[in-house]
């Protein structure tokens, strides 16, 4: 049974084989920003019904958000959303049939990660300001 057809056909490049490139983590971060973005608009979702709802509940949120605790989440999901949705306008470019030389798409992905750590990061700063 070893010497059967089955045995001889090749395997499928798996992570084992391909080398972990930018585009790759960009693609990956992007799905994960995704996954990110639900957790946060629900917290967001919370944070307006305690407002609406009444100040005892507002306190909690308001002391949270006033926290430097508070500060790496909105950082986190600043983050979240200005990559995800810098992704979106990377992958719609993608979309149109440009940009897709392996050099243009790399330095494309890491600009993502870059302009996303920067705005994030001035959002943080305005809001400390």
């Amino acid at each position: 049974m070893a010497d059967s057809a089955v045995d001889k056909r090749p395997l499928s490049p798996h992570l084992q084989i391909w080398r972990f490139t930018p585009t790759m983590a960009a693609s990956i971060t992007h799905r994960g920003t995704g996954v990110a973005l639900y957790v946060g608009n629900i917290l967001l979702a919370l944070w307006a019904l305690s407002l609406v709802v009444s100040p005892a509940l507002f306190a909690p949120f308001s002391a949270l958000i006033a926290s430097p605790v508070g500060t790496v989440i909105f950082f986190l999901y600043a983050w979240a959303l200005i990559f995800h949705l810098i992704g979106g306008l990377r992958y719609l470019y993608y979309d149109r049939g440009r940009g897709m030389a392996p050099k243009t798409a790399t330095m494309m992905a890491i600009v993502n990660y870059l302009l996303a750590f920067v705005l994030a990061g001035a959002m943080v700063f305005a809001r400390i300001s």
